[in-house]
């Protein structure tokens, strides 16, 4: 099976390291036209740039801020006049103690919720606008396990804002279906990113592997081909579903 985006653009979160860089790089190889979407490292999101081609520009937006998600799609569309596929990856994951003072909590909360919920949220609701208008569309958010099966007590707030993109989703696919817009999550485990690595770091990597059915540690690159597959158009009849990919760690 050929799959051949020549001719789309697709926003990608998060896309200058880990999970959003190898959805990028998946995309460009099947000829997308990429927005590579940054907070902090403009240096490494030029360089991811070089690599993709096909008139890929780097967008910098600090997405726990209402007016840069509104000027980061604002400015995608400048660049490129339309979008055909939004992808949400970028996420936060503070770990924070239910203990902790009621001020320390409120923060991570806040945090995470506006980066991980608040701000794939007010995207959907940019692209749906731009979508309807141009006949379709397709999102694709990437939640996580942590969604279904919860996480540790010091990731709440980070299980509960990849619930609610679970939700926004499958709302999206039902409400939109039939104006040409199709909605997927991709849920991943443990994935060897530098988020993941702090839950190594404080758990041990035993925490990790030992819940999986496979024997290495999901990589970046695992979920490119999924997430090419369903912006493609090939598995539209997919909408509204979940693809898991976490070595099988339900079923361990």
């Amino acid at each position: 099976m050929q799959v051949d985006l020549s001719g789309r653009v697709a926003l990608v979160t998060g896309a200058s390291g880990g999970i959003g860089r190898a959805i990028a790089t998946g995309l460009a190889h099947a000829g997308a036209t990429v927005a590579v979407h940054y907070n902090g490292n403009r240096t490494k999101a030029e360089l991811i740039v070089n690599e993709l081609g096909h008139r890929a520009q780097a967008f910098q937006a600090d997405l726990g801020s209402v007016d840069a998600c509104i000027a980061l799609f604002d400015a995608v569309l400048a660049a490129y006049v339309h979008l055909d596929v939004l992808i949400n990856n970028a996420g936060i994951g503070i770990m924070v103690s239910p203990e902790a003072p009621v001020s320390t909590w409120q923060v991570a909360w806040d945090k995470t919720l506006a980066v991980n919920a608040r701000a794939p949220a007010l995207l959907c609701r940019l692209a749906l606008q731009h979508f309807v208008a141009r006949g379709g569309g397709r999102i694709i958010n990437v939640a996580s396990r942590a969604a279904f099966r919860g996480d540790t007590a010091d990731l709440a707030a980070y299980a509960a804002s990849k619930g609610a993109m679970v939700s926004l989703t499958r709302t999206i696919a039902r409400a939109y279906g039939k104006k040409g817009v199709r909605a997927f999550v991709v849920a991943p485990g443990f994935v060897r990113t530098e988020m993941a690595q702090k839950s190594i770091d404080t758990y041990g990597e035993s925490f990790v592997l030992d819940d999986l059915a496979l024997n290495r540690l999901t990589e970046p690159d695992d979920l490119a081909p999924i997430v090419t597959l369903l912006a493609s158009g090939l598995a539209d009849h997919a909408t509204g579903t979940t693809v898991d990919i976490n070595a099988g760690s339900y079923v361990h």
